[in-house]
């Protein structure tokens, strides 16, 4: 009698498990397909918006952008959402080709099957899952810098450069990312129940370690980085810097040309390894005093603590993700209903990349929805920061930059409400220039 009570207790426990695998598979799969057809609605919106607006430069910038240029910007930004749903296509069918049609199912399954540790196998699981991905990603990657930048002029890059860029890549993303594997994976296995916050700890570590190595160790394995030289607005930098108690290591000169036409000026780097770098296309085109208000935006992030509180709040999801992942990890529902074969769901869960695997894998479908307040966050940063370039340059040299900047980049100048509203960090053109001139009346004849 009691060992029919056990063998009924299992069997219930199995159709749970199954009902509830089941149940997940449905909504996975739901999920996937909302977040598809999402993007590709909102990309058909910026489309048809931007396509119904492309004739005549917006009266806010007419006296400042022609005509030609307009439609320039106009035929860029279409040309990359296009692409860009059917990149968004592949991306879907590649994940439920992993998921629901058994690749991650096969490849756990091989993977056990090598005489190697159980660490050196999770290790090559997501390593074969990164390959995977990366050799989607290559055609797209090679179409989007060999044919459209490369039809409307913006494209420096040679093959040999692309290619020597793809293998430098592949070099660095291994000696971070296999110690960071093996860190998070050993964690997950020999930590015991709070393993999550183990992992947490050490990811939060790599994220400052890497802010400290870029500047000085990865970055210049890609570009060529030289002292700002000397002159009107080097001299204009330094006052800048000096009014506002800042910092900085140096400031240089990225050689962006050699790679594209785009222009664009960044902080990077930790404590006191800070840098100030400006695209050498940035310097051409702006003038001193322009470049500085630029350059007390991106000041203005530091001050406002806009990076700060970025990497508060990243550290406090990431902490939320990886408690999820401790829970999910529990669950043999988790691994079923994403395409592990019954069979081996025991063995699954008893392998920590398995799981790790899956979770990166389908995290980015249920958190697409997430997205627009991310852009507002982000947007409401650029219009502080706006406000401190006002306050510590000049609001019309910001504006002219602006407009500059959204010619050279060709950055559309009527984007689609509820797609920027979803997607955009930074404001609209017209939101942006409106503001800054409301803050300095003179900016709005410039």
């Amino acid at each position: 009698m009691g060992r029919f009570i056990v063998r009924e207790r299992r069997t219930a426990k199995r159709r749970v498990v199954v009902v509830t695998s089941s149940a997940f598979a449905i909504l996975f799969v739901v999920a996937v397909a909302v977040t598809l057809g999402l993007r590709l609605w909102l990309a058909a919106r910026q489309v048809a918006h931007v396509r119904a607006h492309r004739v005549a430069t917006p009266a806010a910038f007419a006296t400042r952008i022609d005509d030609a240029a307009h439609r320039k910007a106009a035929d860029y930004t279409i040309a990359k959402q296009r692409f860009g749903m059917i990149e968004a296509a592949a991306d879907t069918a590649v994940l439920l080709l992993l998921t629901e049609g058994g690749v991650l199912g096969w490849l756990v399954a091989a993977t056990e099957r090598l005489a190697t540790p159980p660490l050196v196998r999770d290790v090559l699981l997501l390593c074969a899952i990164a390959l995977i991905a990366g050799l989607v990603s290559l055609p797209f990657s090679w179409w989007r810098t060999f044919r459209i930048e490369e039809r409307f002029g913006f494209n420096r890059t040679t093959l040999a450069t692309w290619l020597g860029d793809l293998a430098k890549g592949l070099a660095v993303a291994a000696a971070l990312g296999l110690p960071l594997a093996f860190v998070v994976l050993w964690l997950m296995r020999s930590a015991g129940t709070y393993w999550w916050v183990f992992v947490w700890i050490a990811w939060m570590a790599f994220q400052l370690l890497v802010l400290v190595l870029y500047p000085t160790v990865i970055a210049p394995l890609f570009n060529r980085f030289s002292p700002l030289p000397a002159g009107a607005a080097r001299e204009r930098i330094e006052r800048l810097l000096a009014r506002c108690g800042f910092r900085a290591s140096g400031l240089f000169v990225m050689d962006g040309s050699k790679r594209s036409g785009h222009g664009n000026a960044y902080f990077t780097g930790f404590g006191r390894a800070k840098r100030v770098v400006f695209f050498d296309t940035l310097l051409t085109r702006l003038a001193p005093e322009e470049i500085e208000a630029v350059l007390a935006h991106e000041l203005g992030h530091f001050r406002l603590r806009h990076v700060v509180k970025r990497v508060v709040w990243s550290a406090v999801f990431s902490l939320a993700l990886l408690a999820l992942l401790a829970w999910l990890a529990r669950t043999p529902w988790f691994y079923a209903g994403l395409g592990i074969p019954a069979d081996n769901v025991a063995v699954a869960m008893t392998r920590p990349g398995v799981a790790l695997a899956l979770f990166m894998l389908v995290l980015p479908v249920f958190t697409f929805v997430l997205a627009p307040l991310a852009a507002a966050y982000s947007r409401r940063h650029e219009f502080e920061a706006d406000a401190f370039a006002a306050a510590h340059a000049s609001a019309g040299a910001l504006v002219a930059a602006l407009i500059k900047l959204y010619e050279d980049n060709a950055a559309t100048l009527t984007p689609d409400p509820v797609h920027s509203a979803f997607y955009d960090s930074h404001p609209p053109a017209a939101i942006r220039v409106a503001r800054l001139s409301a803050l300095a009346p003179s900016a709005a004849g410039t």
